[in-house]
C-alpha cells in the first residue's frame, strides 16, 4: 500500500515537472528592456546661406540652417531655425559681412522695429523717403527690400490745345533706387487702383536733390515703381545731365 502511494506521489510530480517544462519551452522570450533614446547634441540654428556684405538687407535665400552642438558658447547667440525666426529676420540689415556658413547671432542684425534703424541703413549722405504705393503701383507686392527700382510719375498735362490722346504723359523721375522698407500697413490717403486694393508705403535711399524732386512728384501725378534687374551689365543706358525721360502715350 505505502508502494502504491509512494508511487502515485512521484508519477505525479514527474507529471508537474514535464508540464512545467513544456510551459517555459513555448513561452515567447521577455523582450530586451528597451534603451532611451539618448538627449539631443545639436541643435538647428540659422546661418549665412551665401555670402553677405554689411548693410546689406536680409532675403530669404540668404538664410540657410545649420546644426551646432549644444552649450556650444559659439551658439549661445545664435537664433534656432524656426518659420517665426526666418520671417523675423528678413528686411533685417546684416551689421558685418558674413561667409557662407556663418551663425547669424543676435548682435550681426538691426531689426526695422529696432531704434535707429533707418540712419543705420544709409549710405552717407543719403535720405530715406516714403512714398504710399498701392498693389499695382507697387508691383503687386513683390518688391523687396534690398530691391532697385525706377519711380514713375504719371500726370494729365492741361493742355487744351494738345489732341486728347495725348495728354497723358509718363517720367521717370528716380533711377536705380534701393528700397529700404515696406510696410504692410494701410496708409490714410492712399487711392487703392481697385476696392480690394491694398495701399502700402515703400521707403526709398535718396540723395538731397532727388528726395526734393519726389516731393514735387507727389504733387504733380501719380507714382509707379518699377522693378531693376538684378544683373547690372544688363542695365539700359541712364538718361545724362540729370536729365529725365518724358514720354506721351495715347490713350
Amino acid at each position: 500500500m505505502i508502494l502504491r502511494v509512494a508511487f502515485f506521489i512521484m508519477m505525479a510530480l514527474g507529471l508537474v515537472g514535464f508540464g512545467t517544462v513544456a510551459w517555459l519551452s513555448v513561452r515567447p522570450p521577455p523582450a530586451p528592456p528597451t534603451a532611451e533614446a539618448p538627449p539631443p547634441t545639436t541643435k538647428p540654428v540659422l546661418a549665412a546661406g551665401r555670402a553677405i556684405h554689411a548693410g546689406i538687407l536680409l532675403k530669404p535665400e540668404d538664410l540657410a540652417s545649420k546644426d551646432v552642438p549644444i552649450g556650444d558658447a559659439t551658439a549661445g547667440d545664435s537664433t534656432g531655425d524656426t518659420t517665426d525666426a526666418r520671417r523675423a529676420l528678413v528686411g533685417a540689415m546684416v551689421r558685418r559681412s558674413l561667409s557662407p556658413g556663418d551663425i547669424v547671432r543676435n548682435g550681426d542684425v538691426m531689426r526695422p522695429g529696432d531704434h535707429g534703424f533707418l540712419a543705420a541703413v544709409l549710405g552717407p549722405g543719403m535720405r530715406a523717403v516714403t512714398i504710399a504705393v498701392d498693389n499695382t503701383t507697387g508691383s503687386a507686392g513683390l518688391i523687396w527690400p534690398g530691391d532697385r527700382v525706377d519711380l514713375i510719375l504719371t500726370q494729365t498735362i492741361p493742355e487744351a490745345s494738345m489732341p486728347i490722346g495725348r495728354r497723358v504723359a509718363a517720367e521717370t523721375v528716380l533711377s536705380n533706387a534701393r528700397v529700404i522698407a515696406i510696410d504692410q500697413q494701410i496708409v490714410q490717403g492712399a487711392a487703392p487702383a481697385s476696392t480690394d486694393g491694398q495701399a502700402r508705403t515703400v521707403t526709398l535711399e535718396v540723395t538731397e536733390e532727388q528726395a526734393e524732386r519726389i516731393s514735387v512728384a507727389i504733387r504733380l501725378g501719380r507714382l509707379s515703381l518699377s522693378v531693376r534687374s538684378a544683373d547690372p551689365s544688363n542695365a539700359l543706358a541712364e538718361p545724362t545731365n540729370g536729365a529725365n525721360t518724358t514720354w506721351a502715350v495715347d490713350v
